[in-house]
C-alpha cells in the first residue's frame, strides 16, 4: 500500500472517529441545530467551529510549502466564481441536509452503526452521483486546480 493511500485511510478515519464522537451521525442532533425557532441545539456549531483551527493551521502551513509531504503539488481549486452550478449544489445539499439530518461524511460515518436511514441515505447519494456522471453524456468534467 502506498503511502498516499495510507495517509488517506488515517485521514479518513480520523475525520470519521470526530464525527462519531462529536454525535453527527445523529441526524435528530444535526436537525435539531437547523431548528433554530424551535428547540435549538448549538453543538454543531462548536464542532464546526472546532473544524476551523486545523484548516487554518493547514492553510497555514501550505503557504511555507511548495508541495505536501505526499504529492508533487497542492490541489487547491483556482476558479473562485460563485456561478449557477455552485449556488444550486450548495442548495441541494442544504435542502438534503435540512430534510434528513444527513450530509455526506456523517452519513458514511453512521453505516457504522447498521442503521437503516444512514444505508438508505448513502445508497440514494451514491445514484444521485451516478446520474449526474450520466446526465453529462462521458464524464465528469476535470477541474482546473492551481
Amino acid at each position: 500500500m502506498s503511502s498516499r493511500i495510507a495517509a488517506s485511510i488515517i485521514c479518513g478515519l480520523i475525520f470519521g472517529t470526530g464525527l462519531v464522537i462529536s454525535d453527527m451521525i445523529n441526524p435528530a442532533r444535526v436537525l435539531a441545530f437547523l431548528d433554530v425557532a424551535g428547540n435549538w441545539d448549538p453543538s454543531l456549531a462548536f464542532v464546526m467551529g472546532g473544524a476551523l483551527v486545523p484548516s487554518a493551521v493547514a492553510y497555514i502551513v501550505r503557504r511555507s510549502r511548495s508541495a505536501p509531504l505526499l504529492d508533487s503539488r497542492f490541489y487547491v481549486p483556482a476558479n473562485a466564481q460563485i456561478d449557477w452550478k455552485l449556488v444550486t449544489g450548495a442548495a441541494l445539499f442544504g435542502l438534503g441536509w435540512g430534510l434528513v439530518g444527513f450530509c455526506p461524511g456523517p452519513a458514511i460515518a453512521a453505516l457504522s452503526t447498521g442503521r437503516w436511514e444512514a444505508v438508505l441515505f448513502v445508497a440514494a447519494m451514491l445514484v444521485g452521483m451516478s446520474a449526474y456522471r450520466f446526465s453529462l453524456g462521458r464524464h465528469v468534467p476535470n477541474y482546473r486546480f492551481s
